[in-house]
């Protein structure tokens, strides 16, 4: 199973976090894409990032998107869709998982309203799996999937 792990790298700390959650993927034995590991020509092109990305998107079985913050990433958010708009089509595809830790988004541990997650975004994933406020629940989804491989 090919997991593309959705979310903003823009920080050391959205890195770090995203590279931690992949080592413990990886270490279940499923693969997993992380947009920052890929070595980057120079110059940097939109194109080279889009048709890298939109690419793994669409060979992946599962999309795991990290959607912290005071809104989801837009790059995050296009993703979802490329993503959602591709499992129509293709019986491959097992689901997204929206994976939310932010407190400003989980406070009250319902995350009532979107509050910070754009609703569109929410739906598109919540209408091919799950949103959920932990990575434990996100890894018990992955496995879950695998296991019906």
């Amino acid at each position: 199973m090919k997991v593309y792990f959705a979310g903003p790298l823009f920080t050391p700390y959205e890195r770090a976090y995203i590279d931690e959650c992949a080592a413990q993927i990886r270490s279940a034995g499923i693969e997993v894409f992380v947009p920052h590991e890929i070595p980057l020509p120079d110059p940097v092109t939109p194109k080279f990032i889009f048709d890298t990305d939109s690419q793994a998107v669409l060979e992946a079985h599962v999309v795991l998107a990290l959607l912290d913050g005071p809104s989801v990433d837009d790059g995050t958010a296009n993703e979802v869709g490329i993503f959602w708009s591709a499992m129509r089509s293709d019986p491959t595809k097992k689901g997204m998982i929206g994976l939310v830790t932010d407190t400003r988004v989980i406070r009250d541990r319902n995350m009532i309203d979107g509050k910070g997650i754009n609703l569109f975004v929410r739906g598109c994933i919540e209408d091919a799996g799950i949103v959920v406020d932990n990575f434990p629940a996100a890894f018990d989804q992955l496995l879950a999937w695998n296991s019906e491989s």
